[in-house]
């Protein structure tokens, strides 16, 4: 693939921003982004600086793309990284500060004129500082090892960007002006793809043997979001918290311990082992209503099968033999997704896809983590079947391709799902280890402790980084991915992470999808920001805006009636029953309305979703007042379809990229 800058140096003034690589020698060509007209022009060598430019303090290691919010265009440039590791010869990098450039020389980013333009770029910030961004320059870290490999040809001629796996490439939509300008100049050395995942890397000797183990999760960008404003499918045939897992294991020429390798980055093997998550494919969301479970509603229109057709042909055209693993409970509050899931599945009856259900709540209860084995003897023939993709230096042709994936889902496809891939990455390594003649027949990376531990804390950070992203919280029930048993310490960390994730998913999560939807294109705003106040402004009646205030000083008042001194015990009696009563009619009053005091997101409301009256299941109608019933019901079987919605101040973006 052609090559990408480096370093740039940034060179300023009111009517340009000029981007100066310094890894080109003499020829070097620059990069002007015309401030007022938004023009993007490649110079020609040695052409010369402006007169008043100034150089920017920091160095630019590389541009993220350009975004257009209600008052000026903005370029995000990272200006400050962290070397992750070193894979196969390339530097893997994780950005850790941005800048964001107006185009506007009268706006300024700390001080916008307009607050709808100082909250869309809060918006930005956040999600920039939030994230976890990795790049590399000479390797394609959004494609697993079997796609380069498969793609090793064409690529050789090809941009780096044109190369990257769509759904993987973050800043697909922020890098659209630089792509469209290039269709004219080559701008490809200046297109950074960026991945939002994962990336570890651990070296370890097993019997003189140097072998490193690499995990690396990349997240889809198409129905990106947080926990409960994101799930299921979409009508593209996309679904929420979709990642690609893929466990790496380099075995580096056998030489004798301490022995200084002639090329570290000479492999004698090279193997992949990928899988794959995502939520369940239908049509469904939960409702948040200020209860600890919110209400679980099925929504079963008529393009539900054919949507999930698509979903499971894109899988197999991509990767091959699906295997469908769902851990969704088969009891009580998950059951109606359980029974959505396997309805479709059996109606599409596909050839290529296996389904196979695994009740981990049950078979796993009393802290019998152990039984989890249960599940990888089920799929054992499967996983010797599909294999893996391996590459031998002695061969031209690769020894083993992966032909299959295991699709793993529970219900948010975090902390039970975290533990199933965690398994099935040890059994195959185990395997892996084992025909390389490393580990001897018999034997497990279990015996071997430091190693084993290596191991279990690279799963158990890649869970808490994915469960961080979606959920707000790191993973529950880590303490068996990373001691390799349920404690009951891991027990109440896990009560401490569930009441986290509650006051996230209820009180914050709406900004953070804001945030999403914005830099990944869902949503585009219009140059109005004057259209957009409702974005800054709070809609609601006074009086539901009133009772928060009304409980808070109806709370401080109790603290203060503490401290009064008890001069007649009947006074006081009467003074706290006063206060008491407000406070509890104010908590009463917004667990009736709790759909009220919900931090919804504002870009792409979910009305469709909270007031959804079609066929399907309901758990519940909580939080909208008294009127509404509030037991579980089946709603009428007709399927329909569900309507577009209006934005006000932006629109959504039907991708094109």
């Amino acid at each position: 693939m052609k090559p990408l800058h480096e370093r740039l140096h940034l060179y300023t003034d009111d009517d340009t921003y000029i981007f100066v690589p310094v890894d080109d020698g003499i020829e070097t060509r620059s990069l002007t982004i015309h401030r007022v007209s938004g023009d993007i022009v490649l110079n020609g060598a040695k052409t010369p600086l402006p007169r008043n430019a100034f150089r920017h303090q920091s160095s630019i290691y590389g541009i993220v793309g350009l975004i257009s919010l209600s008052l000026s265009d903005y370029i995000i440039v990272i200006t400050g990284r962290e070397l992750k590791g070193r894979l196969i010869g390339h530097d893997v990098y994780r950005a850790s500060n941005f800048d964001i450039l107006p185009l506007n020389p009268n706006i300024s980013v700390h001080n916008p004129h307009h607050p709808v333009e100082a909250h869309l770029l809060a918006l930005v910030s956040s999600h920039l500082r939030g994230g976890n961004f990795l790049f590399a320059y000479g390797w394609d870290i959004t494609r697993r090892l079997q796609a380069q490999w498969k793609s090793q040809e064409q690529a050789a001629h090809k941009a780096f960007w044109e190369m990257a796996d769509d759904r993987f490439f973050w800043n697909r939509f922020l890098q659209t002006k630089l792509i469209e300008a290039s269709a004219s100049q080559d701008l490809s050395k200046f297109i950074l793809p960026i991945m939002y995942g994962t990336f570890d890397l651990r070296s370890a000797f097993i019997h003189g043997q140097h072998i490193q183990l690499c995990l690396i999760s990349r997240r889809s960008r198409f129905r990106a979001g947080t926990r409960y404003f994101r799930r299921g499918i979409d009508k593209q045939a996309h679904v929420a918290n979709f990642n690609e897992t893929e466990q790496l294991l380099l075995v580096e020429n056998s030489t004798p311990l301490g022995t200084q390798h002639a090329c570290s980055d000479l492999y004698a093997h090279e193997l992949s082992f990928v899988q794959i998550r995502g939520s369940v494919p239908v049509f469904w969301a939960e409702v948040n209503t200020l209860r600890y479970k919110p209400d679980l509603q099925i929504m079963d229109l008529q393009e539900t099968a054919s949507v999930m057709k698509t979903h499971l042909q894109e899988l197999i055209s991509i990767y091959g033999n699906q295997y469908l693993v769902n851990l969704v409970n088969r009891k009580g509050y998950e059951k109606p997704v359980k029974d959505a899931y396997e309805r479709y599945v059996t109606e599409l009856n596909m050839s290529n896809v296996r389904y196979e259900y695994f009740d981990f709540h049950t078979e796993c209860k009393n802290m019998r983590w152990d039984r989890i084995s249960i599940l990888t003897d089920i799929l054992k023939d499967d996983l010797e079947k599909e294999g893996y993709f391996r590459l031998d230096a002695s061969q031209s042709e690769p020894v083993k391709l992966q032909q299959g994936v295991v699709r793993t889902n529970c219900m948010d496809n975090l902390d039970r799902t975290n533990v199933v891939q965690g398994t099935l990455g040890k059994w195959i390594l185990n395997k892996q280890l084992v025909e390389l003649g490393i580990l001897p027949s018999g034997t497990s990376i279990d015996d071997y402790e430091a190693f084993s531990k290596d191991f279990r804390e690279i799963w158990a950070d890649h869970a808490d980084a994915i469960a961080v992203a979606y959920g707000g919280s790191g993973a529950l029930k880590s303490d068996f991915t990373r001691t390799n048993k349920r404690t009951r310490k891991g027990v109440l960390e896990d009560g401490v992470k569930s009441t986290l994730r509650y006051l996230k998913n209820n009180y914050f999560d709406g900004a953070r999808q804001d945030a999403f939807d914005l830099m990944t294109g869902a949503w585009i705003p219009r140059k109005n920001p004057a259209a957009g106040m409702f974005l800054v402004t709070d809609a609601r009646p006074i009086i539901t805006r009133s009772v928060p205030v009304i409980a808070l000083f109806s709370l401080f008042m109790i603290c203060a009636g503490l401290t009064l001194p008890r001069t007649s015990d009947y006074s006081l009696f009467y003074y706290f029953m006063l206060w008491f009563t407000l406070l509890t009619a104010a908590f009463i009053f917004m667990f009736i309305h709790g759909i009220d005091y919900v931090s919804w997101p504002r870009l792409i409301p979910l009305t469709d979703v909270i007031y959804y009256n079609g066929p399907g299941f309901r758990s519940g109608n909580h939080g909208k007042g008294l009127k509404d019933n509030f037991g579980p019901k089946w709603l009428d079987t007709k399927r329909t379809r569900m309507g577009a919605e209006h934005i006000e101040l932006g629109e959504m973006k039907k991708r094109v990229d």
